[in-house]
C-alpha cells in the first residue's frame, strides 16, 4: 500500500468536522476536536500484523509528522480475535492546529471527504428493555461481594445489558452529534457499528511519553451545583470507592513501570465531571525507556482493567464469565488508534453501544466495580445513571 499525507486546506476549502467526516458509516476516534475520522477501508488487519503492516506502507508526508495509521477495537475477553481498519481516507486534527488528510492507494475511487448532509431532527419511536435479568444482575453483585468478603478476589466489576429498539434504523451521525453536544471533552468513537463516549483514557503515547487517567469510583450528577458538589465530596471521602479506585491504580502502575523511566502519578484522586455522572480520577504520565513500545503492547498489557474486569484478574474474569450470564464483546476492552512509529491513542471502552447490522437495534451495557462494602441496590442505580449517556444520545430527537 502507498499513502499520501496533504494539508486540510489543499483539498478542501475550510474546516471540517470529525464527526461529518465519519457520518453513519465511516470510523471516528476524537475528543475535544482533536483526533482522526476516517472512510472506506484499504485493510482489515489482525491485531498481531498491525505494527508490520503500517510500517510496510510507503507514505509521502507534505504536512510534516504524520504517519499512516490504523483504529479499532479490542475485545474484553483477553485473546478473543480481533482486526484494526486502515481507512481509504483519514482527517486527522492535532493539537498543534496541523489538519490533513491521507489517502491509501487503492483499486477504487477515493472516498469523498464528507459522509452526507447532517441529519434533521425527528421524532422516531423507540423501545428500551433490560437483557440482563434484575434479579440475576443483583444475584451477581451479591456473588463478586461475597468472593470479595472471602478474600478469593480484591474487586470485581459487575455489569448488566439493555437493549433499545426501534422500527426504523438508528441515525449513527445524528448520535455522534448529540454526544458532542453533551460528551464533548469524552473520547467519542465509532467503529463498524460500535458508538459511545467514554471518559478514561487507558493509555496514549506521544514519543517516549506515556499518559493514562484511570478512572473508578462513581456518583450521579443531579443538575444542581450544590448537591453535586456534596456528592463528590462525599465520593473522595468514600472508603468503598478509595478501595475500588487504589486497585485500579496500583494494577496500571505497576503494568506500566517496566517500560518506564520514570512513571508519576496524582497523589490523591481528583473529581472528573462528565454530563451524567462524576468519578474518582488519576492521572498518570511517565517516559518510555528505549527501545520503547508500541502503544498496542501497553493496550494488551492493561486491558480489561481492574476497572472493568477485576483483581486478580484471571479470577475475577472467570467470577464475571459465570455470573455475569452474558458474553460482554467490545464492553469494557479498549477502543483507538496506532500509527506507523507506535504512537497512539487508546479509551476504554464504556458508555457504548453496540448496533446490530440493521441499525435497529443497540446493546448497551454498564457495570460497576464490586468491593467488600457493596450494597447490590446501590450498584444497580449506578449502572443506571452510566447508561443515560447512550440512552439519551440514541433517543432524544
Amino acid at each position: 500500500m502507498r499513502a499520501h499525507t496533504r494539508p486540510l486546506a489543499a483539498v478542501h476549502d475550510g474546516d471540517l468536522d470529525l464527526n461529518d467526516v465519519a457520518g453513519g458509516d465511516g470510523y471516528l476516534f476524537v475528543r475535544d476536536g482533536v483526533g482522526i475520522a476516517g472512510r472506506g477501508v484499504a485493510a482489515r488487519v489482525a491485531l498481531a500484523d498491525v505494527a508490520a503492516t503500517l510500517a510496510a506502507i510507503e507514505h509521502i508526508d507534505e504536512v510534516g509528522g504524520v504517519h499512516p495509521l490504523a483504529l479499532g477495537v479490542v475485545p474484553f475477553e483477553p485473546g478473543t480475535p480481533c482486526e484494526l481498519v486502515i481507512p481509504e481516507l483519514v482527517v486527522g486534527k492535532a493539537a498543534d492546529g496541523r489538519q490533513w488528510v491521507t489517502t491509501i492507494t487503492t483499486d477504487g475511487p477515493v472516498p469523498e471527504l464528507l459522509a452526507t448532509t447532517r441529519p434533521e431532527a425527528r421524532a422516531q419511536a423507540f423501545t428500551v428493555a433490560p437483557l440482563t435479568d434484575v434479579d440475576r444482575y443483583l444475584a451477581a453483585v451479591t456473588t463478586a461481594r461475597d468472593a470479595v468478603r472471602s478474600g478469593a478476589l480484591t474487586k470485581a466489576v459487575i455489569a448488566r445489558e439493555v437493549m433499545v429498539t426501534s422500527p426504523e434504523p438508528i441515525d449513527v451521525h445524528a448520535v455522534l452529534l448529540r454526544l458532542k453536544a453533551t460528551f464533548g471533552s469524552s473520547y467519542r468513537y465509532s467503529v463498524d457499528g460500535f458508538i459511545g463516549a467514554s471518559p478514561e483514557l487507558l493509555v496514549m503515547v506521544e514519543g517516549n511519553t506515556v499518559q493514562s487517567h484511570p478512572l473508578a469510583g462513581t456518583c450521579p450528577r443531579t443538575g444542581d451545583p450544590d448537591t453535586d458538589q456534596r456528592a463528590a465530596a462525599a465520593l473522595l471521602a468514600s472508603e468503598k470507592n478509595q478501595i475500588e479506585h487504589r486497585v485500579v491504580i496500583d494494577m496500571i502502575h505497576d503494568t506500566l513501570l517496566p517500560w518506564c523511566s520514570y512513571l508519576d502519578w496524582e497523589p490523591e484522586p481528583s473529581i472528573l465531571r462528565v454530563a451524567n455522572v462524576q468519578h474518582l480520577r488519576t492521572a498518570m504520565e511517565g517516559h518510555l525507556s528505549d527501545p520503547r513500545p508500541n502503544v498496542l503492547e501497553l493496550v494488551t498489557a492493561l486491558s480489561p482493567t481492574p476497572a472493568l474486569g477485576g483483581f486478580p484478574r484471571a479470577e475475577a474474569l472467570a467470577l464475571i464469565a459465570e455470573a455475569e450470564g452474558f458474553v460482554r464483546g467490545n464492553y469494557g476492552g479498549a477502543v483507538g488508534w496506532v500509527d506507523a512509529t507506535g504512537d497512539g491513542t487508546w479509551a476504554v471502552a464504556i458508555r457504548c453501544a453496540q448496533l446490530s447490522a440493521d441499525r435497529r437495534s443497540a446493546r448497551l451495557v454498564a457495570g460497576g466495580g464490586i468491593v467488600a462494602e457493596s450494597e447490590p441496590f446501590s450498584e444497580l442505580a449506578e449502572t443506571q445513571a452510566k447508561l443515560q449517556a447512550m440512552l439519551s444520545a440514541i433517543i432524544r430527537p
